[in-house]
């Protein structure tokens, strides 16, 4: 059994682990910390949010900060705002009984960038970012890199499913050669391999934590048996349930997102859809009406879906379960973030229970089914 200090963790992180009830490691802190705390290395950590890996990058680039140099030191990048602001508030209650003062800033679309410019003119030793707005500060020269020693990519697959490859590869040509690189991830597409390859040494260790934490464990998943012709009822049924709370439908292709939009209309409900020919400016015009709860249910196929993040999503439903199984996590991780709870709920035809078979054993998780 390890605890904290033989993992190689200093006594005043611990004390500040302590009070945030942090006491015994967690599978990947277990594993990760003594070869992330020990040695200057690239590192690939199979995880998924939910797990601890925050303290798992965390304390190892808090304890590496110089405290003295007023550089830049560590990058962070998370897909969401929302995932950003909770490590820089993570980190920073973990250096509460530091004697040195280690400095944290967020940047994040979303917030007036000449605040978080101005913040950037002090003292800061780590930055938590999102890809897009990082890029925009580097450009306009108030970000230097010269001097980062780690660059950490939390949820990856999130970030490259939200459409930041582009942003990533940049950051990372800027980073590459001078900084070990840490990349976290719950799943290892394609697009993730090239930039582990592109970027990052061969022989980097990896840690994939037990396949049972690859589906968010705050998800309640549930399937409901149904014939196809009798779906849209049993959506009307679903939604008339969950009046006051927002939420996802997916469907398969854009013809039935925009059937099911018309349907769920004409019975009153306020929904919008997203398909992959629209123009971005009805795509921002759709989002902003869901975002702002004007819009309280959005249908969307699998690739216009990339890039949602809306937080308090209460439910995802499966109007068809997806083609590939990464995309059944894809689509059941926009909700329950950041610590909440949340549904995801399957119509299947009775053909398709042993697709909820495979997913269960592969995902390592239980559907209940509801009548």
């Amino acid at each position: 059994m390890s605890s904290f200090s033989n993992l190689g963790v200093k006594k005043e992180y611990i004390t500040g682990l302590k009070e945030l009830g942090i006491k015994i490691p967690t599978e990947i802190q277990e594993r990760a910390l003594p070869i992330l705390l020990k040695s200057k290395t690239d590192f690939i950590g199979l995880a998924q949010t939910g797990t601890g890996k925050t303290a798992a990058f965390g304390l190892p680039i808090l304890q590496s900060i110089d405290a003295s140099s007023p550089n830049v030191q560590a990058l962070i990048l998370a897909p969401t705002r929302e995932l950003a602001q909770q490590i820089k508030k993570q980190l920073f209650k973990f250096t509460k009984y530091v004697n040195e003062r280690i400095f944290i800033e967020g940047v994040y679309g979303g917030e007036k960038i000449d605040i978080q410019i101005k913040a950037l003119k002090r003292t800061t030793h780590v930055i938590v970012a999102t890809p897009g707005r990082l890029i925009d500060l580097i450009e306009r020269g108030d970000v230097k890199l010269d001097h980062i020693k780690t660059i950490v990519l939390d949820e990856a697959d999130e970030m490259l499913s939200m459409g930041f490859k582009q942003d990533l590869n940049r950051i990372l040509k800027y980073t590459s050669g001078t900084s070990n690189t840490w990349l976290f991830s719950a799943t290892m597409p394609e697009e993730i391999k090239r930039i582990v390859k592109s970027y990052m040494d061969v022989n980097a260790p990896r840690v994939a934590v037990n396949k049972n934490s690859i589906v968010n464990a705050n998800i309640t998943h549930q399937y409901i048996k149904t014939e196809v012709k009798d779906k849209v009822n049993l959506l009307i049924q679903l939604l008339e349930k969950r009046q006051n709370d927002r939420g996802i439908i997916f469907c398969r292709t854009k013809a039935g997102t925009q059937n099911l939009m018309e349907s769920l209309k004409e019975e009153g409900f306020s929904v919008g859809a997203l398909e992959g020919d629209m123009q971005q400016r009805d795509r921002e015009k759709t989002m902003r009406a869901f975002k702002n709860g004007s819009t309280q249910v959005l249908i969307s196929t699998d690739v216009s879906a990339r890039g949602i993040d809306v937080s308090n999503l209460a439910f995802i439903v499966h109007h068809q379960l997806p083609e590939q199984i990464e995309y059944y996590t894809h689509r059941s991780g926009r909700t329950a973030r950041a610590g909440k709870t949340g549904y995801s709920i399957a119509l299947i035809t009775p053909g398709e229970l042993p697709k909820i078979h495979e997913l269960q054993k592969e995902l390592g998780i239980r559907f209940i089914e509801i009548k």
